[in-house]
Protein backbone atom coordinates (compact mmCIF):
# COMPACT_ATOMS: atom_id res chain seq x y z
CA UNK A 1 0.00 0.00 0.00
CA UNK A 2 2.81 2.18 0.55
CA UNK A 3 5.61 3.18 -1.38
CA UNK A 4 7.20 6.18 -3.25
CA UNK A 5 7.41 4.25 -6.54
CA UNK A 6 3.53 2.83 -6.91
CA UNK A 7 1.99 2.07 -9.63
CA UNK A 8 -1.36 4.01 -9.53
CA UNK A 9 -0.57 7.14 -6.29
CA UNK A 10 -3.38 9.58 -5.91
CA UNK A 11 -2.82 11.98 -3.33
CA UNK A 12 -5.97 15.03 -1.97
CA UNK A 13 -8.69 14.22 -4.73
CA UNK A 14 -11.19 16.00 -4.29
CA UNK A 15 -14.38 16.06 -6.63
CA UNK A 16 -17.90 18.74 -6.58
CA UNK A 17 -20.16 18.92 -8.72
CA UNK A 18 -22.03 22.74 -8.15
CA UNK A 19 -21.90 22.92 -4.35
CA UNK A 20 -21.79 19.38 -3.34
CA UNK A 21 -18.43 17.91 -2.38
CA UNK A 22 -18.33 14.08 -3.54
CA UNK A 23 -14.50 13.86 -3.07
CA UNK A 24 -13.29 15.25 0.08
CA UNK A 25 -9.66 14.81 -0.52
CA UNK A 26 -8.78 11.22 -0.94
CA UNK A 27 -5.55 9.57 -1.34
CA UNK A 28 -4.97 6.36 -2.15
CA UNK A 29 -0.98 4.25 -3.43
CA UNK A 30 -1.64 0.77 -5.38
CA UNK A 31 1.20 -1.49 -5.63
CA UNK A 32 2.02 -3.42 -8.86
CA UNK A 33 0.05 -6.79 -8.64
CA UNK A 34 -2.17 -5.59 -6.27
CA UNK A 35 -6.12 -6.35 -6.44
CA UNK A 36 -7.92 -3.84 -4.43
CA UNK A 37 -11.65 -3.87 -3.81
CA UNK A 38 -13.16 -0.66 -2.92
CA UNK A 39 -15.99 -1.04 -0.69
CA UNK A 40 -18.82 1.10 1.05
CA UNK A 41 -22.51 2.19 0.95
CA UNK A 42 -24.14 3.76 -1.89
CA UNK A 43 -23.65 7.39 -2.72
CA UNK A 44 -20.18 7.17 -1.07
CA UNK A 45 -18.17 8.09 -4.07
CA UNK A 46 -16.95 5.16 -4.69
CA UNK A 47 -17.75 4.97 -8.67
CA UNK A 48 -16.61 8.67 -8.59
CA UNK A 49 -13.40 7.60 -7.11
CA UNK A 50 -12.96 5.19 -9.68
CA UNK A 51 -13.93 7.77 -12.84
CA UNK A 52 -11.68 10.39 -11.59
CA UNK A 53 -8.65 7.94 -11.72
CA UNK A 54 -9.25 7.25 -15.46
CA UNK A 55 -10.39 11.58 -16.24
CA UNK A 56 -13.35 9.86 -17.24
CA UNK A 57 -14.41 12.88 -14.39
CA UNK A 58 -12.07 16.01 -14.43
CA UNK A 59 -11.23 16.18 -10.45
CA UNK A 60 -11.68 19.52 -8.84
CA UNK A 61 -8.09 19.37 -6.99
CA UNK A 62 -5.51 16.40 -6.38
CA UNK A 63 -3.07 14.46 -8.09
CA UNK A 64 -2.98 11.27 -9.57
CA UNK A 65 0.01 9.46 -11.46
CA UNK A 66 -0.75 5.73 -12.96
CA UNK A 67 2.31 4.04 -14.98
CA UNK A 68 4.43 7.29 -14.68
CA UNK A 69 1.99 9.99 -16.22
CA UNK A 70 1.45 12.79 -13.46
CA UNK A 71 -1.45 15.32 -13.40
CA UNK A 72 -1.68 17.41 -11.21
CA UNK A 73 -5.56 19.32 -10.69
CA UNK A 74 -5.39 21.84 -8.54
CA UNK A 75 -4.58 24.36 -10.65
CA UNK A 76 -7.10 23.00 -13.03
CA UNK A 77 -8.44 26.38 -13.67
CA UNK A 78 -4.92 27.75 -15.16
CA UNK A 79 -3.95 24.54 -17.33
CA UNK A 80 -5.16 24.63 -21.00
CA UNK A 81 -7.92 22.41 -21.53
CA UNK A 82 -5.94 21.24 -24.72
CA UNK A 83 -3.05 20.17 -22.06
CA UNK A 84 -5.06 18.60 -19.79
CA UNK A 85 -6.38 16.39 -22.76
CA UNK A 86 -3.47 15.39 -23.67
CA UNK A 87 -2.30 14.08 -20.71
CA UNK A 88 -5.08 12.61 -19.77
CA UNK A 89 -4.70 10.68 -23.47
CA UNK A 90 -1.77 9.20 -22.36
CA UNK A 91 -2.74 8.19 -18.99
CA UNK A 92 -6.00 6.44 -20.22
CA UNK A 93 -3.46 4.36 -22.47
CA UNK A 94 -1.85 2.92 -19.31
CA UNK A 95 -5.87 1.93 -17.44
CA UNK A 96 -8.35 -0.28 -18.67
CA UNK A 97 -12.20 0.35 -17.72
CA UNK A 98 -14.86 -1.89 -17.05
CA UNK A 99 -18.25 -0.63 -16.65
CA UNK A 100 -21.59 -2.11 -14.88
CA UNK A 101 -23.01 -2.12 -18.28
CA UNK A 102 -21.20 -4.14 -20.84
CA UNK A 103 -21.66 -1.00 -23.97
CA UNK A 104 -20.53 -3.51 -26.47
CA UNK A 105 -21.57 -2.21 -29.92
CA UNK A 106 -24.46 -4.40 -30.95
CA UNK A 107 -23.93 -4.35 -34.63
CA UNK A 108 -20.50 -5.82 -34.49
CA UNK A 109 -19.21 -9.12 -33.66
CA UNK A 110 -17.40 -9.98 -30.05
CA UNK A 111 -14.17 -9.83 -32.31
CA UNK A 112 -14.99 -6.73 -33.91
CA UNK A 113 -15.93 -5.00 -30.75
CA UNK A 114 -12.66 -6.20 -29.19
CA UNK A 115 -10.39 -5.31 -31.84
CA UNK A 116 -11.74 -1.89 -32.10
CA UNK A 117 -10.19 0.25 -29.90
CA UNK A 118 -6.28 -0.85 -30.65
CA UNK A 119 -6.79 0.03 -34.77
CA UNK A 120 -8.61 3.60 -33.92
CA UNK A 121 -6.23 4.23 -30.38
CA UNK A 122 -3.17 2.42 -31.49
CA UNK A 123 -3.14 2.28 -35.41
CA UNK A 124 -2.62 -1.52 -35.18
CA UNK A 125 -3.54 -3.16 -38.74
CA UNK A 126 -6.87 -5.24 -38.30
CA UNK A 127 -5.17 -8.34 -38.93
CA UNK A 128 -2.43 -7.46 -35.77
CA UNK A 129 -5.31 -6.28 -33.60
CA UNK A 130 -7.64 -9.19 -34.66
CA UNK A 131 -4.95 -11.82 -33.25
CA UNK A 132 -4.42 -9.78 -30.19
CA UNK A 133 -8.16 -10.08 -29.80
CA UNK A 134 -8.63 -13.78 -30.44
CA UNK A 135 -5.62 -14.25 -27.40
CA UNK A 136 -7.44 -11.81 -25.13
CA UNK A 137 -10.92 -13.31 -25.69
CA UNK A 138 -9.01 -16.85 -25.09
CA UNK A 139 -7.75 -15.67 -22.05
CA UNK A 140 -11.19 -14.79 -20.47
CA UNK A 141 -13.17 -18.25 -21.84
CA UNK A 142 -14.63 -16.67 -24.99
CA UNK A 143 -12.18 -18.02 -27.88
CA UNK A 144 -15.50 -20.31 -29.13
CA UNK A 145 -17.30 -16.83 -29.26
CA UNK A 146 -15.70 -14.28 -31.57
CA UNK A 147 -17.72 -14.28 -34.41
CA UNK A 148 -20.61 -14.04 -32.34
CA UNK A 149 -22.81 -11.21 -32.27
CA UNK A 150 -23.59 -9.46 -27.86
CA UNK A 151 -27.12 -9.95 -28.18
CA UNK A 152 -26.21 -13.76 -28.73
CA UNK A 153 -24.24 -13.99 -25.54
CA UNK A 154 -25.60 -14.16 -21.99
CA UNK A 155 -24.54 -11.42 -19.59
CA UNK A 156 -21.82 -13.16 -18.19
CA UNK A 157 -20.37 -13.87 -21.15
CA UNK A 158 -20.63 -9.97 -22.17
CA UNK A 159 -18.88 -8.65 -19.84
CA UNK A 160 -16.31 -11.26 -20.32
CA UNK A 161 -16.01 -9.40 -23.61
CA UNK A 162 -15.67 -6.03 -22.18
CA UNK A 163 -13.30 -7.02 -20.20
CA UNK A 164 -11.52 -8.38 -23.30
CA UNK A 165 -11.90 -5.30 -24.99
CA UNK A 166 -9.84 -3.67 -22.27
CA UNK A 167 -7.13 -5.90 -21.86
CA UNK A 168 -6.89 -5.49 -25.54
CA UNK A 169 -5.01 -2.48 -25.20
CA UNK A 170 -2.81 -3.75 -22.93
CA UNK A 171 -3.33 -1.64 -20.18
CA UNK A 172 -1.07 -1.45 -17.12
CA UNK A 173 -4.17 -1.17 -14.81
CA UNK A 174 -7.44 -2.24 -14.45
CA UNK A 175 -10.22 -0.37 -13.39
CA UNK A 176 -14.12 -2.46 -12.45
CA UNK A 177 -16.67 -0.17 -11.88
CA UNK A 178 -19.14 -2.91 -10.31
CA UNK A 179 -18.67 -5.25 -13.00
CA UNK A 180 -21.33 -7.87 -11.75
CA UNK A 181 -24.08 -5.51 -10.71
CA UNK A 182 -26.26 -5.45 -14.05
CA UNK A 183 -25.91 -9.90 -14.19
CA UNK A 184 -27.57 -12.38 -12.85
CA UNK A 185 -26.48 -14.37 -9.56
CA UNK A 186 -25.94 -17.22 -11.47
CA UNK A 187 -23.56 -15.44 -14.07
CA UNK A 188 -21.61 -13.68 -11.14
CA UNK A 189 -18.84 -16.20 -10.49
CA UNK A 190 -17.86 -16.57 -14.05
CA UNK A 191 -16.88 -12.57 -14.36
CA UNK A 192 -14.74 -12.78 -10.85
CA UNK A 193 -13.18 -15.55 -12.02
CA UNK A 194 -11.40 -14.22 -14.80
CA UNK A 195 -10.44 -11.15 -12.44
CA UNK A 196 -8.74 -13.71 -9.72
CA UNK A 197 -6.94 -15.24 -13.16
CA UNK A 198 -5.28 -11.95 -13.82
CA UNK A 199 -4.63 -11.09 -10.54
CA UNK A 200 -2.58 -14.33 -10.66
CA UNK A 201 -0.98 -13.14 -13.85
CA UNK A 202 0.35 -9.85 -12.10
CA UNK A 203 -1.94 -7.83 -13.24
CA UNK A 204 -2.82 -4.93 -11.00
CA UNK A 205 -6.40 -3.71 -10.74
CA UNK A 206 -8.75 -1.58 -8.54
CA UNK A 207 -12.61 -2.68 -8.26
CA UNK A 208 -15.41 -1.48 -6.98
CA UNK A 209 -17.76 -4.08 -5.74
CA UNK A 210 -20.62 -4.78 -3.34
CA UNK A 211 -19.32 -8.73 -3.60
CA UNK A 212 -18.11 -8.94 0.19
CA UNK A 213 -17.02 -13.02 -0.91
CA UNK A 214 -15.25 -11.71 -3.59
CA UNK A 215 -13.53 -8.95 -1.75
CA UNK A 216 -12.76 -11.24 1.27
CA UNK A 217 -11.28 -14.19 -0.59
CA UNK A 218 -9.11 -12.14 -3.85
CA UNK A 219 -7.97 -8.46 -2.65
CA UNK A 220 -4.54 -8.09 -1.29
CA UNK A 221 -6.46 -5.44 0.74
CA UNK A 222 -9.72 -3.65 0.96
CA UNK A 223 -10.94 0.23 0.70
CA UNK A 224 -13.55 1.02 2.83
CA UNK A 225 -15.26 4.74 1.95
CA UNK A 226 -17.60 7.10 3.55
CA UNK A 227 -19.01 9.91 2.94
CA UNK A 228 -16.55 11.12 0.36
CA UNK A 229 -13.63 9.83 2.46
CA UNK A 230 -11.44 6.66 2.84
CA UNK A 231 -12.34 5.69 6.36
CA UNK A 232 -9.95 2.49 6.77
CA UNK A 233 -7.56 0.28 4.28
CA UNK A 234 -6.80 -3.33 5.82
CA UNK A 235 -6.26 -6.81 4.49
CA UNK A 236 -9.16 -8.79 3.60
CA UNK A 237 -9.04 -10.90 6.91
CA UNK A 238 -8.71 -7.82 9.17
CA UNK A 239 -11.26 -5.84 7.73
CA UNK A 240 -13.49 -8.29 8.00
CA UNK A 241 -12.42 -9.87 11.64
CA UNK A 242 -11.53 -6.64 13.51
CA UNK A 243 -13.03 -3.41 11.45
CA UNK A 244 -11.17 -0.62 13.16
CA UNK A 245 -13.59 2.10 12.70
CA UNK A 246 -17.47 2.10 14.00
CA UNK A 247 -18.71 3.11 10.14
CA UNK A 248 -16.83 -0.23 8.93
CA UNK A 249 -18.53 -2.00 11.63
CA UNK A 250 -21.82 -1.34 10.81
CA UNK A 251 -21.37 -1.34 6.99
CA UNK A 252 -20.16 -4.78 7.32
CA UNK A 253 -22.97 -6.18 9.86
CA UNK A 254 -25.63 -6.21 6.74
CA UNK A 255 -23.04 -8.84 5.11
CA UNK A 256 -21.63 -11.03 8.28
Amino acid sequence: MEGTESLVSVVGLHKSYDEVEVLKGVSLNVEEGDLVSIIGPSGCGKSTFLRCMNFLEIPTAGTISIAGVTIQCHSLDEAPEAALQEKAHLLRQQVGMVFQQFNLFPHKTILENVALAPMIVKNQVRGEAEEKARGVLAKVGLADFADRYPANLSGGQQQRAGIARALAMTPRVMLYDEPTSALDPELVDEVLQVMKDLDREGMTQIVVTHEMRFARDASDYIVFMEGGHIVEISDEDEIFENPKDERTRRFLKRFI
